[in-house]
């Protein structure tokens, strides 16, 4: 069964950012355009839920935030159900941790999805993502490494990505303003 993500990210300038968008558009299918709210709660596990364009959904990340590979738990609803799916989590006394907003474009490429992000108040950034079996995440992931090269974007490491989120995490509100 294929229900582990496996994805490699990395941080990319706005004019990479505007170079993939044309990229993709001309050798990839499009999949959506789209415009995303996230909350992330307080909680041990990575619980969140979110609104774009087309529906709202919770769904829960097991493992580390920034990991390579992590099993999704993810259900689906409207997107007039985001303000009961958050009174439902803030009633059950779970706070709100951080609040993203980001644009995405979704592309689907050689075996992949490819999302180009820009998110208010965090940058710009790539994300290649291969859904996997426990027994072949491993080679998914370096896949994904090598469209990456192809692509000419440095991987940016682990340890980046942990503090900019933490930069993030405490400044989000200031920073979305």
């Amino acid at each position: 069964m294929n229900n582990i993500e496996v994805e490699i990210r990395s941080f990319i300038s706005k004019e990479k950012y505007e170079e993939l968008i044309k990229f993709f558009d001309k050798n990839a299918e499009k999949l959506s355009d789209d415009y995303q709210e996230t909350y992330y709660f307080d909680t041990p596990q990575d619980l969140r839920i979110q609104k774009n364009k087309y529906f709202s959904k919770v769904w829960l990340k097991k493992g580390k935030i920034h990991d390579e590979s992590r099993e999704e738990i993810e259900i689906k609803s409207k997107v007039e159900d985001f303000e009961n799916l958050e009174k439902l989590f803030l009633a059950l006394d779970y706070k709100v941790k951080i609040k993203w907003f980001r644009n995405r474009t979704e592309y689907r490429w050689q075996e992949m999805n490819v999302c180009i992000d820009y998110s208010k108040g965090y940058g710009y950034i790539v994300e290649l993502e291969k859904m996997s079996s426990e027994k072949e995440k491993e080679n998914s992931l370096e896949y994904l490494k090598n469209k990456l090269k192809e692509l000419e974007i440095p991987l940016t490491s682990r340890e980046e990505f942990e503090r900019k989120f933490k930069d993030y995490e405490d400044n989000w509100q200031t920073l979305t303003q």
